[in-house]
């Protein structure tokens, strides 16, 4: 039953949410609308979901150990891979365009993690599982949108940057599975793994998408933004007093 559920909100979270940013992308007009829009959601709903349910959850599996310590392990290990191993995003408008490879290897290993965690939260409870894939859907769209932006702009037909970056997203898939399968060896220190998405949420937010929305300078988008930054965090925290009832 834990596995179906996996499976499911992992396509979903991952894999499912591929298809709205291929309609968005393939519609630059509508992107160009919404994208602000979309990055701002999904930073809040990123927040709630590490403070008000993987931090609380992590707490209470972790009994009298510290939870601090994978979080900031979670935070620091994203902050160095994207320093230094430049893997995981392209941040528009920063002067540098990485190769198609490293696109789609920093893609891989993006949703890899996202499928790990989405494991994890499900192997703690239901209800988590599913908030946690609401927030990982929410900023993989706009994650999505980026990458296939820089796959055309290196040569990459459509159908082509269409097919990679589905077989780069089935590492969700992968991720999902094999953290399933380690459910025996990992269900006693559930609160580390808990803690460590925790730390990476938190790092998504603040370092890559926080940063996009204040580099609009547009007022009154900024006014749409805050909005959905709040509507994000309000949907998280919503689905939690639900699933808690």
């Amino acid at each position: 039953m834990i596995l179906a559920y996996i499976i499911l909100f992992t396509f979903i979270g991952s894999i499912g949410s591929l298809a709205g940013s291929y309609f968005l992308l393939f519609k630059r007009k509508i992107t160009e609308a919404f994208a602000g829009i979309l990055i701002a959601f999904a930073a809040g709903a990123l927040l709630a979901t590490a403070f008000l349910d993987l931090f609380p959850e992590a707490l209470e599996e972790a009994n009298d150990a510290n939870i601090f310590v994978p979080a900031l392990l979670g935070f620091l290990s994203f902050f160095i891979a994207e320093r230094y191993i430049r893997l995981f995003h392209y941040h528009h408008g920063h002067g540098e365009k990485p190769s198609t490879l490293l696109v789609l290897i920093g893609d891989g290993i993006h949703n890899f993690v996202d499928g790990v965690t989405i494991a994890v939260a499900f192997l703690n409870s239901i209800p988590l599982g599913i908030t946690t894939s609401i927030a990982v859907a929410a900023h993989e769209i706009p994650q999505e949108i980026a990458d296939m932006g820089v796959l055309l702009a290196n040569g990459l037909s459509k159908t082509r940057a269409v097919i990679f970056n589905f077989l780069s997203a089935l590492t969700a898939l992968a991720g999902a599975l094999i953290a399933f399968a380690a459910a025996t060896l990992i269900e006693n220190y559930l609160y580390f793994f808990l803690a460590l998405a925790a730390g990476h949420f938190t790092y998504i937010a603040a370092s890559d998408l926080i940063p996009e929305i204040h580099e609009d300078g547009n007022k009154r988008r900024g006014v749409q933004t805050l909005i959905f930054f709040a509507l994000g965090i309000l949907t998280v925290y919503i689905f939690t007093i639900i699933f808690e009832g």
